[in-house]
């Protein structure tokens, strides 16, 4: 019995070492938190998907898809991911927007079932915090547990904040004009990497129940506070009794 717990802290430490943002990936200027909660998206999450995609800025819109997408060619992404195949992640702020989120894609074809491809979008004022390289890892995480061994990353060339995320990790990359590919060989899944991916995602669920929380609770007081201010504008504008 002794052993067992022995090794299930052992293994809860591990997997919290390997949630710890690496030194090297953040200046000193830019610190992010020890752990960021990182929730895996379903279906119920579409809207906000889309929503997120759209308050992208121009230039950033053409750098997560490549090309200068518009509105209804954002929606028509959003629309057809596919949540029973790949794997879509989000960090929420206090506000419950979707500040960040990144795409884990699978292939549907046997040949390459042990490549996945990623992608990443950070909304411009919540940059500078390391997001897009804690979304990188996570996916990888996930990727490995998930058994794949080959993450895939198409950008274009001047993309410098998705390629350097890919350098950081030990990707390689390969430049051919204005298009990039990196290539990062993923280590086997092992029972720390499991674990690891169940804290970060418990850690994810919780937080994001406790700003649902706070949420709802910031809602009920702003419509206590609009009634009160409706009945005493009505008070004031009543004229008194002759």
């Amino acid at each position: 019995m002794t052993e067992t717990k022995d090794w299930i802290k052992a293994s809860w430490n591990t997997g919290m070492d390997l949630l710890r943002v690496p030194a090297a990936r953040l200046s000193d200027a830019t610190r992010s938190p020890l752990m960021v909660p990182i929730r895996s998206l379903g279906p119920a999450h579409r809207e906000r998907i889309a929503q997120h995609l759209l308050a992208l800025a121009p230039a950033d819109r053409y750098l997560r898809f490549g090309y200068a997408a518009r509105d209804e060619q954002v929606r028509r992404y959003a629309e057809q991911l596919n949540f029973d195949r790949d794997e879509i992640f989000g960090i929420y702020n206090r506000r419950l927007e979707l500040i960040a989120m990144a795409h884990l894609a699978y292939t549907d074809t046997a040949a390459h079932s042990e490549c996945a491809e990623f992608g990443v979008s950070v909304l411009e004022h919540a940059r500078g915090r390391g997001y897009g390289a804690r979304l990188f890892d996570r996916a990888a995480m996930h990727a490995r547990n998930a058994g794949v061994r080959m993450l895939f990353i198409h950008a274009l060339s001047e993309n410098t904040p998705m390629l350097n995320i890919a350098r950081a990790a030990g990707a390689r990359v390969r430049r051919e004009g204005p298009e990039s590919e990196a290539f990062l060989d993923l280590a086997p899944a092992s029972l720390d990497t499991h674990m690891a991916e169940a804290v970060e995602q418990q850690f994810a669920e919780f937080d994001y129940r406790l700003k649902q929380q706070a949420h709802q609770f910031w809602r009920f007081l702003c419509g206590l506070q609009a009634m009160r201010t409706g009945a005493i504008q009505n008070t004031a504008g009543q004229k008194p009794e002759e």
